[in-house]
């Protein structure tokens, strides 16, 4: 009887080390989840962030041309030039 003791001794310790085990895994897990959901809410805020940047970059890069800046004077003219030309061709055939 007593190898059978050790037996069921040696199984308790194990199952209970198991038990241990699955416990920290658990805690662990729940602080992964924690961690995730934390991550993901603040990327969305920083894509959010981002489309607002690129909104505003846009507004100013427009604003910049309209403004004669270099880079983007040529298309600044040209983007003109074809409404001129819209312009004069709805002029036209209001004529007719």
């Amino acid at each position: 009887m007593s190898k059978i003791e050790t037996i069921v001794q040696t199984l308790e310790v194990k199952i209970d080390k198991i038990l241990n085990q699955f416990g920290s895994l658990k805690d662990e897990n729940s602080a992964l989840k924690r961690e995730i959901q934390e991550l993901k809410s603040q990327n969305k805020n920083q894509l959010q962030l981002l489309q607002e940047k690129q909104t505003e970059f846009d507004s100013l890069k427009i604003a910049s041309s309209m403004l004669g800046s270099n880079e983007d004077k040529r298309a600044s003219k040209l983007k003109i030039n074809a409404l001129i030309k819209e312009i004069n061709d709805c002029i036209a055939s209001l004529s007719d």
